[in-house]
């Protein structure tokens, strides 16, 4: 339960930082539009291979996010993802220090 909980928490740090990246005025227009189809499709319910088809209905949820994201961060100017990042732990680092 706790490696679920840990995988869980870095899947929320991951999303909020491809959030930040997708308004980040830095980042090229190419990576954005690929990041929030992944985004999009990931969260709304629209699927091009509808979920009650036995395995492919989510096999296509495994395959198309994980890859517009893969191309998308591929895209996207290191610097800036390794910032947000940066900058997210350390604000959460802040929040958890005035919660003690």
């Amino acid at each position: 339960m706790k490696k679920f909980k840990r995988v869980a928490e870095q899947f929320r740090q991951e999303f909020r930082v491809y959030q930040k990246v997708l308004r980040d005025p830095r980042t090229p227009l190419l990576p954005k539009i690929l990041l929030g189809l992944a985004i999009g499709y990931f969260v709304l319910p629209i699927d091009l291979i509808p979920d009650f088809i036995p395995f492919f209905g989510q096999l296509d949820d495994l395959v198309i996010v994980p890859v517009l994201v893969v191309l998308a961060l591929k895209l996207i100017p290191r610097e800036i993802i390794d910032e947000w990042r940066t900058r997210l732990r350390a604000s959460q680092k802040d929040f958890d220090s005035t919660e003690a």
